[in-house]
């Protein structure tokens, strides 16, 4: 039997669906601080695009929150990653939303 590539396409969404799914079950928070650095990923790209403040407030608000929330979370409960990771992670989110709010001034 073959498939042609309407088959193929909705098999590799239906199983990216089927793994979103399973993480939000899995790990809320988690899920939680990959949809915030996702969109702070995605309002730092449109700031630097079309150069609109409120992009850049909501971006660095995002990268802040996200990382307290990983920092929490690893004090409440660790994970098996390695340490160097984690915290050059939230070292880079909590740099790039202070960043965020120093470039404020600017705009008014």
């Amino acid at each position: 039997m073959t498939m042609n590539n309407g088959q193929i396409g909705m098999r590799i969404w239906h199983f990216w669906w089927r793994t979103v799914i399973f993480s939000t079950q899995y790990n809320p928070p988690e899920f939680v601080e990959h949809f915030m650095v996702l969109w702070t990923l995605a309002l730092g790209l449109w700031w630097g695009f079309f150069d609109s403040w409120p992009h850049l407030v909501l971006s660095a608000s995002f990268a802040i929150g996200a990382a307290i929330s990983m920092g929490v979370r690893e004090m409440i409960a660790p994970s098996p990653r390695p340490r160097a990771v984690l915290f050059m992670a939230i070292a880079v989110l909590l740099s790039y939303g202070l960043y965020g709010f120093a470039q404020l001034p600017a705009y008014f």
